[in-house]
């Protein structure tokens, strides 16, 4: 044997040797989350520090539409262990099962809050005019362009019309909606609203609908729209009842904005979910959202608690008026 194939030859026994006393690896665990769009940038940063304090884990989140991200779940049939919504209300209308259709949970945990308003730039029309106050007037003038979501998959697109419904009655304008809504044709409607940032960003729109939080996570500007109809405080959910969208999925009355979260009954990495859902409930969690501009809550809201995981109960509350 010559000295380089010696060398080659005590080399690898020596890595044998050591990988035979070495512990095995923990197989690595993947956790599949289906979450709406918005929630993109905190969710990948508690993503992150999961993964941290988990590190055999791997975090798979998909983003889009709640009602499209629902739908992926009870119509395509795919796998997913949690689902997130923007609609505390898309987990039982689609998930709670009932009339014969397959129930793939039958609780949920609202875990933050938000606001619909209005975001725009220095280059967006009448931007130096346009305050909280005349805002309805002149997103209704010829010329400018409204982007928002398409009503029928995601949560913000029928909020932002149901906060428009809330606008006529507020200030006492007939008509408000069908003004501003008149700017926001179907070439400037997407399946999510952050999706249409770039087109602001770019002067191809001037306006865009969107949450609050998404405004202050990408330092746009926006519009400080009145409690009363931008569905941030349950305080008001008497009066958001008022405001109504006509969708393909029927009329949907506004409600406060709260997000939920549940484990879908088919996930195969059930106490895996649970461990993440309290982490997202906890101190962790929370300061992450909080800081990319959602309310939190503590504890947490929960719908039919009593079927929640054990591990999740003390982590809660009952929904007010559940």
């Amino acid at each position: 044997m010559k000295r380089r194939d010696r060398v080659v030859f005590a080399l690898a026994a020596i890595t044998a040797v050591a990988g035979a006393g070495a512990p095995a690896r923990a197989a690595s665990q993947t956790l599949t989350i289906f979450a709406a769009g918005t929630l993109a940038v905190p969710f990948k940063q508690v993503d992150q520090l999961f993964e941290q304090k988990y590190p055999t884990v791997e975090v798979q989140p998909q983003f889009g539409g709640s009602v499209k991200m629902a739908r992926q779940i009870t119509d395509l049939h795919r796998d997913a262990d949690i689902l997130a919504v923007a609609d505390y209300n898309v987990i039982p209308k689609y998930l709670f099962g009932g009339n014969g259709k397959t129930a793939y949970t039958d609780w949920y945990v609202g875990f933050a809050r938000n606001a619909i308003t209005f975001v725009y730039t220095d280059q967006s029309k009448f931007a130096r005019q346009i305050t909280p106050q005349n805002w309805y007037r002149v997103l209704a003038r010829k010329g400018v362009e409204i982007g928002r979501s398409n009503p029928n998959t995601d949560p913000s697109g029928y909020q932002t019309v149901q906060m428009l419904s809330l606008a006529e009655k507020h200030y006492r304008s007939p008509g408000l909606a069908k003004e501003v809504l008149a700017n926001a044709p179907l070439s400037n409607m997407r399946d999510t609203e952050t999706s249409l940032i770039s087109a602001l960003q770019l002067g191809q729109i001037d306006y865009l609908a969107i949450y609050r939080s998404d405004a202050l996570q990408h330092h746009l500007k926006f519009l400080n729209l009145p409690v009363q109809i931008n569905l941030s405080d349950p305080k008001y959910a008497a009066f958001y009842a008022q405001g109504v969208a006509h969708t393909k999925n029927g009329d949907l009355t506004g409600k406060p904005i709260v997000y939920a979260i549940t484990i879908v009954a088919n996930s195969p990495n059930k106490s895996l979910a649970e461990k993440y859902i309290a982490f997202l409930l906890g101190p962790a969690g929370r300061k992450v959202l909080s800081a990319d501009g959602f309310g939190t809550f503590a504890p947490a809201y929960a719908v039919d608690s009593a079927k929640m995981p054990g591990a999740l109960r003390p982590l809660v509350k009952p929904w007010p008026n559940s």
